[in-house]
């Protein structure tokens, strides 16, 4: 029996393309998203089926996950896609912001992987996959609300692991770079009148590009690949790191000590 695979945010990007491997690979696919109807790509593919699926509606979620299984019969592998960044100084950022990008790419997160994990029990098996970034292990400034989302995904993540291992049940984390897509290209960004912040935000995007222009950056497909991988094989690898640009910041966190991280990173950036 074919194995079967649930993906939220389905529509485009990562999601879409993840898709579309798993589906060349002679997976079942369930390819969520907000609005399945307006996807006219996907649903004419074999053995995938398009649904609603909207991380910030629980009902929504436990709808996908029963549908999944009685279209299927097993939930193989969750990929939590579904995701935003929004960027800006945290000082200027509205309430309703703040809650949206963790109700979003933390809470809904959390929602989807709790609907998903009894069936996984019951099988005896399973992998979920999160999507992460670089961002979710290095902190850069002017991305407070989307750096500290996504370091909440990956402690979810990590200690997820260890709790569910027993089970069968694997967890993955993808840290994608910057993607050959311009930084604030599917971002959102919070409107600043504070003007002591002006030189800072200036400095850091005029920078953010030049501090990596020498990095070839990895596409979407190449994300697609890493999660299939993620998938298949068979290892306790907890992340997968794609792009250069990812491993440098990285590398610049992890191959410094504490003060020199802070150093390089103001340096960087700030000063």
């Amino acid at each position: 029996m074919s194995k079967t695979i649930l993906i939220t945010g389905a529509s485009s990007g990562f999601g879409k393309e993840t898709a579309k491997i798993f589906q060349q690979k002679g997976w079942n696919v369930v390819a969520t998203m907000r609005s399945p109807e307006n996807e006219h790509e996907l649903n004419k593919l074999e053995n995938v089926l398009v649904t609603r699926l909207d991380v910030q509606d629980p009902e929504s979620i436990q709808n996908a996950a029963n549908e999944t299984i009685q279209h299927f019969g097993s939930i193989d592998v969750l990929v939590n896609n579904a995701g935003f960044g929004l960027m800006g100084v945290f000082e200027s950022a509205t309430p309703e912001q703040i809650r949206k990008q963790y109700a979003i790419n933390v809470f809904g997160l959390m929602d989807v992987t709790q609907a998903v994990l009894p069936q996984m029990r019951q099988q005896g098996s399973g992998t979920i996959i999160n999507i992460s970034s670089f961002g979710g292990q290095v902190g850069l400034p002017i991305g407070t609300l989307y750096n500290s989302s996504k370091f909440a995904v990956e402690g979810f993540s990590e200690s997820l692991s260890h709790e569910v291992a027993k089970l069968g049940i694997k967890v993955k984390i993808i840290e994608p770079g910057a993607v050959s897509t311009n930084f604030r290209n599917g971002m959102e960004m919070i409107k600043n009148e504070i003007p002591e912040y002006m030189p800072i935000i200036g400095k850091f995007f005029e920078r953010y590009q030049s501090t990596t222009a020498h990095l070839p950056k990895a596409a979407p497909e190449d994300v697609a690949k890493a999660i299939y991988e993620a998938a298949t094989d068979d290892k306790a690898q907890l992340r997968y790191i794609i792009g250069e640009d990812a491993q440098f910041h990285i590398d610049t966190k992890f191959k410094n000590s504490d003060p020199e991280f802070v150093q390089v990173m103001r340096d960087r950036f700030i000063n």
